[in-house]
Formats: structure tokens, C-alpha cells, sequence
């Protein structure tokens, strides 16, 4: 069969694999439809010229239909599907033709239609292997690409992009971080139209439609940006508006090498709702790991297949984020520990002892020494979703008004008795203050440390404890900050090398607060006024006394004796510092 424009041959497909693969001369495509269903492959030139490919109903399998086409020239052509008259998309596409630009409005008034592309690039690895970096060492740190390099530090086509986040890596790597924690990162629809707004962009010139986007005070707009991307995407591809160049897969696969070059892994967040057909999401999974090198995913969403992509032969050694594992899983101890769960606990513990909102010591102890020998657990006190570090310490009431909602959208915070921005002495001594125990709090837990993106500069969001929508300087990370806080950034640097010199403090075995090898000590005591005793059932000034010898050093060697005085009055405290061996002396590092 053929035409002027292209000559072709169909045969029947490849079963096999799902999705548009290829040989030397033929492309195949394999998707989901039901024999009963007429098929078509739709085929778009340049000129957005349509030929039309019917799929014979006997090349099915199941409700698999697949054909090969002989002779495409697939690098001049996008692709649809069509089934019983019905455009659809790919939902195994590894690229998406239509969402290039970042919010361009203009896909809001036309048809809404985007293409299947072909991605068929070949990347060179080097050799590239996975980091495997084991839970007591790491240091996870949470970003989006957009907002992370789009206020400073990227120049240019970079801003917003992998290759923005590649320029960063030398700071993450010197900050001390393992493991970065990227929020979703595949195909998704940011535009949200608004329907309160019926006005038609379909009929405006360009210069009236661009006006009417840019202008500050034209009101409100046809649309809302979703940022974060926790929706349904296209999950097979690299969002292309993350991409600075033409090809999005190489680049953020030239980001993973990277980081692995460096030591560091790459975790991405994906968010599945109740829909999504199990057995795909564990492929997706998958495919990441094997097509991009990806070392961990932050499963997010309903009905997900927890213990089968736990369970899963080649996500194995694949480090999984997620709630709802089954208790069995608790129960089986395996040589590369890889289940994680993100402790909301340790939040709520932190954050009403810091603010003095109804805390309680026994909680937050618990919380610090929370261990598990099968899974790990992530401790944080600020992430996307609430106030930034920074924030947790300004403002008491959430301030969300710029996202349109009645600030309804959306914990424990206090201002120090001024809501926002202060001049005050005192009150801002107060929120550094407090900024640095909760750095020193996260740091000091048994669990994996997780600091969102700015946090270690007192990056702020002036309240928005919800920042999806705000592709501005309020969503974006302020890096002038940096700069400004130079003094805190260096003390969660030293905070987090403090970390890594003492390994008893991330130690991957639960603490049994007693001498249970008998080496002399407890792997770990509290103290009050006097060592070894507690006066005060729920007091609020308790020291830890973490015994080293349960711990090795890479090198081989003990840790040391490491004590931590905890002091949440509002009045300086005593307590007493028990005493060391022979010639041993104690050294004050953290105050």
C-alpha cells in the first residue's frame, strides 16, 4: 500500500512489547484494543498532514492489537491511535509532541490534541552502574526542576530544566547530599483551565492574547499552572518542558549519569490514582530502571500493587517510598534492605516541640530512635506540602490567597509574636535559633534524612504553605537567599558532615537501649539533672548518650561517645554529662 508520500507494507506485530518499538526496517506498534474494535494508527507529517493506517482485526492477542509497518520513514511523522472513531493517545509514548513550551496558553484554544512522538535515541551509559548507596549513609533532598533553577543560578535556555538541576549538582555533592528526590518528572498536563472564565483566547490576536496573560492587573486568569505534576501522565516520557535541548530523554538521562558519576541517586516521585491498571504500573516502573537508570521511586496515589513492585525480580535492589506495605514484608529480612517509609510521625513529633504546641518528649524520643532492620524511614520537619522551614518559624496562619481558593487550601508553627516579615532583633535571633534545631533535629534522627530544596538557606514561600499553582518567586527557589543566610547554610553543611562522622547516630540497627553486647555502655541512655536517671517522667530537657562502639566507621574504627542535650523550656536547664573512660574527655561541636 502506499501514495505519493510514502510507500509501506503492513505485517503483523510484536506481542511481546507494548508500546512502539522497531528492527532495522520495520516500526511496530502494539496497544490495547478488543478484536471487536475497529483500529487505526494515525500517522501527522510536519504540515500536520493525516494518513490513516487500519489495524487488521485478526492482528490481535488478547485485548493486545499489534502491526508492523515495512519502510516508514518514521523520523518525519507523530502518531494517534483511533479506535471505534475515537482519537487516543499512547499511553506508552516516549515522548509527547504538543507540550514543549512550559504554560503556553494557546493549547487551551486549540483542539487540545497532543501526538505520540518516536524516540528511538541511543545513549552512550560509560559504563554507568547504580550507587547502591545504603540507608544509613544517605542524605535525601527533594526538588522540582522548574522552580529549582528558574529565580537564579541557571542562565539562559537552563532555567527550569535537567540541565539547569546538572549545573547544581557540584552544590548538592557539597552540601553532603546522596540521594535526590525529584518530583514528578514525566509528561503532564500543567494547564488548568478555569471554567469561571468563558472568554474564547481562540479568537484573540497574538498581542492581544499575550497581553491579556502577562498583564498584572487584567484579573483572573483563563487558567492555573499545575507545578507539581501530581496528576495522571504520560508516564513513559521525560516531560519535554523540562528538556533545555530538542531531545528530553538524553538529557535527563545525561542528569542520572551524572549524578551517578557523583556518588548520587536518582528518586522520583510518581503519582498513580485508583485507575491505573496494576500490572502497567509496576512495567512503568520498570522501564525507568532499566531505560533511565533510575535508582528509587516515591509511590504515590490509591490501589497501588505495593508488595508486587516490592516483590518485583528486577526491582529488587530498586529503593520504593511508599505507605501501605504489607506487614508480612516487615517480617523479611533481605540482603539489601530497599522498602522506605516517609515518617509523617517524626513531622508532628518535631514541629509541636519546637513551636510548644502540646509536644511531648516520649513522642519525639521514640520518634528520633525510630528504626526498622527492614525498612527505613524518612524523617523531615518541611516538604512541598505545608510551610518551608523558613516559613514554619514566620507565620502562624497559612497564607494561600494568591492561589485563588479562599485560603482553604493546604500544622504546628509559631512566629516568635510577630506574623511575617520583622525587623525585630530578638525575634528574628529566635527563628535562626529555631531553624537550626530543626536542621539539628532531622540530622540527629536514626532515620534517612530528607531536606526540601532551599530548606538549607531559610528559603521562603511568605506563608503559601501550598505553593502548587505559583509558578512566580513565591514557588520558585529564592537562591539569593543563599547568599543572605550564608551562616545557617553552612551550619546544616556541618550539621549534616557531623552526620557522617558519627555513624552510631544513623545506625540501620534498632536501638535496645541497653548493653546488649556487653561492651560497656548502652547503645543508647537518657539522662536529667543527675547521669543515667530520669526525675521527670514527660520532661522537656533530656540528654542522649549514644554509645560509639555500636558503631563502625568505614575505616573500621569505633565512633565515638556522642551526647545530645535536649532543652524545649523556655529557661536554660541541667543536665548531667556521664562519665567517660579513662582519658577520654568531652568536646562541645553543636550549641
Amino acid at each position: 500500500k502506499g501514495g505519493k508520500d510514502m510507500e509501506y507494507k503492513i505485517i503483523e506485530g510484536n506481542y511481546a512489547k507494548i508500546g512502539v518499538s522497531k528492527t532495522a526496517e520495520t516500526v511496530y506498534f502494539t496497544f490495547e484494543g478488543e478484536k471487536e474494535q475497529k483500529c487505526a494508527i494515525l500517522l501527522y507529517t510536519t504540515n500536520d498532514k493525516q494518513i490513516r493506517i487500519p489495524v487488521p482485526d485478526e492482528y490481535c492477542i488478547g485485548a493486545l492489537r499489534s502491526v508492523g509497518i515495512k519502510g516508514l520513514n518514521w523520523k518525519k511523522y507523530n502518531y494517534n491511535y483511533e479506535i471505534d472513531g475515537r482519537l487516543v493517545f499512547d499511553q506508552y509514548a516516549r515522548r509527547v509532541i504538543g507540550r514543549e513550551k512550559w504554560a503556553d496558553a494557546r493549547r487551551l484554544g486549540a483542539d487540545g490534541t497532543v501526538r505520540a512522538g518516536f524516540d528511538f535515541s541511543e545513549f552512550d551509559w560509560c559504563g554507568d552502574r547504580f550507587p547502591e548507596i545504603p540507608r544509613e549513609q544517605m542524605v535525601m533532598y527533594k526538588l522540582n526542576v522548574r522552580s529549582f533553577t528558574m529565580d537564579a543560578g541557571a542562565v539562559g535556555k537552563k532555567k527550569g530544566t535537567f540541565a539547569g538541576v546538572m549545573d547544581k549538582i557540584p552544590y548538592l555533592k557539597d552540601l553532603g547530599v546522596t540521594s535526590v528526590e525529584f518530583m514528578p518528572i514525566y509528561e503532564f498536563e500543567e494547564l488548568i483551565a478555569q471554567e469561571r472564565d468563558s472568554r474564547d483566547i481562540t479568537d484573540w490576536s497574538d498581542n492581544a492574547r499575550e497581553g491579556y496573560l502577562l498583564e498584572e492587573d487584567a484579573g483572573e486568569l483563563p487558567y492555573k499552572i499545575n507545578c507539581w505534576g501530581y496528576i495522571t501522565g504520560d508516564y513513559y516520557a521525560p516531560k519535554s518542558a523540562y528538556a533545555s535541548a530538542a531531545e528530553p530523554s538524553l538529557e535527563l538521562k545525561a542528569l542520572i549519569r551524572e549524578l551517578h558519576k557523583n556518588h548520587m541517586e536518582c528518586i522520583l516521585e510518581i503519582y498513580f490514582d485508583e485507575k491505573m491498571n496494576q500490572n502497567i504500573a509496576v512495567e512503568i516502573l520498570r522501564y525507568w530502571v532499566m531505560e533511565y537508570h533510575v535508582d528509587g521511586f516515591h509511590l504515590l496515589g490509591a490501589a497501588l500493587s505495593i508488595d508486587a513492585m516490592a516483590q518485583d525480580l528486577i526491582l529488587r535492589r530498586t529503593k520504593l517510598f511508599a505507605d501501605g506495605f504489607s506487614r508480612r514484608l516487615f517480617q523479611e529480612e533481605t540482603s539489601y534492605p530497599h522498602l522506605f517509609v516517609y515518617n509523617d510521625d517524626f513531622l508532628y513529633a518535631s514541629r509541636k516541640m519546637l513551636s510548644r504546641n502540646h509536644g511531648s518528649m516520649p513522642e519525639l524520643l521514640g520518634q528520633l530512635k525510630r528504626q526498622n532492620s527492614v525498612f527505613g524511614f524518612v524523617n523531615y520537619i518541611a516538604g512541598n506540602n505545608g510551610y518551608t522551614l523558613a516559613d514554619l518559624f514566620c507565620y502562624v496562619q497559612k497564607h494561600n490567597e494568591a492561589n485563588g481558593e479562599n485560603n482553604q487550601d493546604g500544622l504546628f508553627s509559631c512566629n516568635g509574636g510577630v506574623e511575617g516579615v520583622t525587623r525585630k532583633r530578638g525575634i528574628l535571633e529566635f527563628r535562626r535559633k529555631q531553624m537550626r534545631n530543626a536542621a539539628t533535629l532531622v540530622l540527629i534522627g536514626q532515620g534517612v534524612p530528607l531536606l526540601m530544596a532551599g530548606d538549607e538557606f531559610g528559603n521562603s514561600q511568605q506563608g503559601n504553605n501550598n505553593c502548587y499553582c505559583q509558578d512566580n518567586k513565591t514557588g520558585w527557589v529564592n537562591w539569593s537567599s543563599l547568599k543572605r543566610c550564608a551562616p545557617y547554610a553552612q551550619f546544616v553543611r556541618q550539621m549534616i558532615a557531623f552526620r557522617r562522622q558519627h555513624p552510631i547516630l544513623s545506625s540501620g540497627v534498632p536501638m535496645q537501649m541497653c548493653d546488649y553486647a556487653s561492651k560497656g555502655y548502652p547503645d543508647l541512655s537518657y539522662h536529667g539533672e543527675n547521669a543515667w536517671i530520669l526525675s521527670n517522667v514527660y520532661p522537656d530537657a533530656v540528654g542522649l548518650l549514644y554509645y560509639g562502639a555500636y558503631a563502625l566507621r568505614e575505616d573500621g574504627t569505633e565512633d565515638d561517645f556522642v551526647y545530645i542535650g535536649l532543652n524545649f523550656y523556655m529557661e536554660p536547664q541541667c543536665l548531667a554529662l556521664p562519665k567517660l573512660p579513662h582519658r577520654l574527655r568531652w568536646h562541645p561541636v553543636v550549641n
